[in-house]
């Protein structure tokens, strides 16, 4: 591969889930099909390989007490967790090139919920996560970050485990959906991109990301952080910087992702999504996916940006 190659990750796993079948409700969402139908699970990633993708994600982003409650969760969430490790892991060993399993780090206490989250709740639930997919996945995605402290809490649990070599972390944040004439984008927390990059370069992060936003956020958003990056210097110039929108439309400030069944733009076409990722790349990402309602057709057509 040269070294411009755009990296590829998959697409938003919850509603391909939907999409091809799988059993699909509220709360549980995407971790219904780990309870009632992995094998769809298995074929959610194998679609998306298909479609081009270098990286797949495991399908635990609800496999937290928000979502599964918090008696299910302290009986069977390291079980799911891991199953959905496997389960990735399992496709990505058969996959015919090679293909790299991030280990989903979803938020703790709900995502975009920056009111509900506790250090002291979130820990413990990390700790089941990480000692679940440990054995199955190539790099750490602590995603839908909404503020740096979630980030803190992420980078200091992987390091204190320890064990021999520490899988590589991709820290990625989400973005307030509607840009301010004028201002910048900011985290769902308010802060600033600035402060996300520069936290994610202290903690060592080997790459920095966006995710669950809408496109139009993203650019402004990359070219701050490959300032940001060149200006810290150092290790931090060689960090990546990726994003993955969502196909999303502009969600009110109150709702939490996947509280409810949110509504899909019909403009997010592939072609549409290609047109934004090339922006997005020209500016400085060289990993770029998918998030919720981007499907494999839409990975098929980010293969693109690696055409000769």
């Amino acid at each position: 591969m040269g070294s411009n190659r755009i990296t590829l990750m998959d697409g938003g796993t919850g509603r391909e889930l939907l999409r091809v079948g799988a059993p699909f409700s509220q709360p549980e969402w995407s971790a219904k099909a780990l309870l009632e139908g992995p094998q769809f699970v298995t074929r959610v990633h194998e679609n998306f390989v298909a479609a081009g993708a270098d990286v797949i994600t495991t399908n635990n982003y609800a496999v937290v007490p928000y979502h599964l409650g918090e008696d299910r969760f302290r009986r069977a969430g390291h079980e799911l967790a891991a199953l959905a490790g496997r389960l990735a892991r399992a496709v990505a060993d058969g996959a015919p090139r090679p293909v790299r399993v991030a280990g989903c780090l979803p938020p703790l206490c709900g995502s975009y919920r920056t009111d509900l989250y506790d250090p002291a709740v979130a820990r413990p639930i990390l700790a089941t996560l990480l000692d679940a997919l440990g054995p199955s996945v190539d790099l750490w995605l602590a995603e839908t970050l909404s503020a740096s402290q979630e980030a803190e809490l992420v980078a200091g649990m992987i390091a204190a485990r320890g064990g021999g070599a520490v899988k590589p972390l991709w820290l990625s944040f989400t973005l307030q959906d509607m840009l301010v004439p004028g201002e910048a984008p900011r985290l769902r927390s308010g802060e600033t991109v600035v402060d996300a990059v520069s936290t994610a370069a202290r903690l060592g992060a080997q790459a920095i990301l966006f995710n669950c936003s809408q496109p139009e956020v993203m650019g402004p958003a990359v070219t701050i952080a490959a300032r940001t990056l060149r200006e810290l210097g150092g290790l931090a110039s060689e960090m990546k910087i990726g994003v993955y929108a969502n196909a999303f439309v502009p969600l009110r400030v109150t709702t939490a992702a996947n509280a409810e069944l949110s509504n899909l733009r019909i403009d997010v076409t592939p072609a549409a999504y290609l047109d934004w990722a090339r922006d997005w790349v020209s500016r400085g990402a060289s990993i770029v996916g998918g998030c919720c309602g981007i499907g494999p057709e839409h990975i098929v057509e980010l293969g693109k940006l690696n055409a000769a």
